[in-house]
């Protein structure tokens, strides 16, 4: 779950990471506010929950008051990136003598957490990493021995900077690591980390984003993850305990596995389009089964319906019972295939052949999907 800049912004300075001074705007009327408290200039960040926003044009600076409210009007009608922009984040606009880049991620080869620094920060981070990689410097942290300041230290000398920013930056970034290791942050970021004109640091940015399946153990308080999903038919999906990312075709799939479900998309996508991925993990029940055709059929103009099922702890069978219930309660027309194996099959194909689902045996998904070629097709 990524947090929105002003939450992360908010966290970082609870953890005394120094922050520019700032509000959070649901208005016009508001951001106006927020600013002649500030004082101008000010800076208007776009908040959506997607990288890149000042290069998309969500990220403007405002000096007078009706300038602020020209930007700030621009900005709540406008999109950054298909994201429609709710909300405003109205900070100080400061003097900046040099801009660095830090940031904790996982290595995703070793599992372990790495800090990454750069003496050039702004939104080509990547591009400095690639053209200057002698500005960048990373440390892996072993979680048998622990982070300690010294290794920031020995990590900022590398790139031969003086001692007073080796000491204020090293404290940011032990600052930065207690952040994310508290929240098992998948990336916790500071982009850019501002040097002042006079030699302080300004986290005029902030990036976390933490890791879903630790959402439970997590002890700090976090924002609901699904009041933030715009997407009604995903915000469903998730309320119901599915994963569903919606598309832009019209044939709707319920899967049983991820694996299953990606390979389901490649093979309708060779002569259709899928309308959306979604898997329901493994725990079906005829009531959960029940909710994923009545979620997919919230897609408008759908043309038929793959279900591709695994019967090994899902007992399909009852999943069956729900799909089947759904059929007959919003008698539905549009042509749906099935091919259900595992534990239980025959009794399943006989469920869903009730409901006048085309149930194919063969093992392979590409005889479904055919077969829903040709229904569709023919319809």
């Amino acid at each position: 779950m990524r947090l929105h800049e002003y939450e992360a912004l908010d966290i970082f300075e609870q953890h005394r990471i120094p922050v520019p001074r700032r509000g959070v705007a649901q208005t016009v009327h508001e951001a106006v506010h927020v600013a002649g408290e500030i004082g101008y200039p000010v800076m208007l960040k776009a908040q959506v929950l997607v990288g890149g926003r000042g290069l998309a044009g969500g990220i403007k600076m405002a000096s007078t008051s009706q300038e602020l409210k020209d930007i700030a009007e621009d900005l709540f009608a406008s999109e950054i990136k298909g994201f429609p922009v709710r909300k405003i984040l109205v900070c100080e606009k400061v003097e900046i003598a040099k801009e660095l880049y830090v940031g904790v991620t996982i290595d995703g080869y070793s599992g372990k957490p790495v800090i990454v620094v750069c003496t050039e920060g702004g939104v080509l981070i990547e591009e400095t990493v690639k053209n200057s990689p002698e500005k960048v410097a990373a440390i892996h942290i072993d979680s048998s021995f622990g982070y300690y300041p010294y290794q920031a230290r020995g990590l900022l000398k590398m790139l031969g900077l003086n001692q007073q920013l080796v000491t204020s930056w090293s404290d940011v970034i032990g600052q930065l690591f207690n952040i994310a290791t508290s929240y098992e942050a998948l990336i916790a970021e500071i982009n850019p980390l501002v040097v002042l004109p006079n030699g302080g640091l300004l986290a005029v940015d902030a990036v976390l984003e933490v890791d879903d399946s630790a959402l439970s153990r997590i002890r700090h308080p976090l924002p609901d993850r699904v009041d933030r999903i715009e997407n009604p038919i995903e915000r469903r999906g998730r309320e119901i305990g599915v994963t569903y990312v919606d598309l832009d075709g019209d044939i709707g799939l319920i899967s049983s596995g991820a694996g299953l479900g990606m390979a389901s998309m490649d093979i309708i996508g060779q002569n259709m389009k899928p309308a959306n991925f979604l898997e329901t993990g493994g725990g079906i029940t005829a009531d959960l089964l029940y909710k994923c055709m009545d979620l997919i059929m919230m897609k408008p103009g759908l043309r038929g319906i793959c279900i591709n099922v695994y019967g090994g702890i899902n007992p399909i069978h009852e999943g069956a019972k729900g799909v089947v219930r759904y059929i007959k309660e919003h008698n539905m027309k549009i042509p749906i295939v099935a091919k259900a194996l595992g534990n239980r099959q025959e009794e399943t194909w006989e469920i869903l052949k009730s409901g006048g689902v085309h149930v194919v045996t063969d093992p392979a998904t590409e005889s479904a999907i055919d077969r829903l070629y040709e229904l569709v097709g023919k319809g």
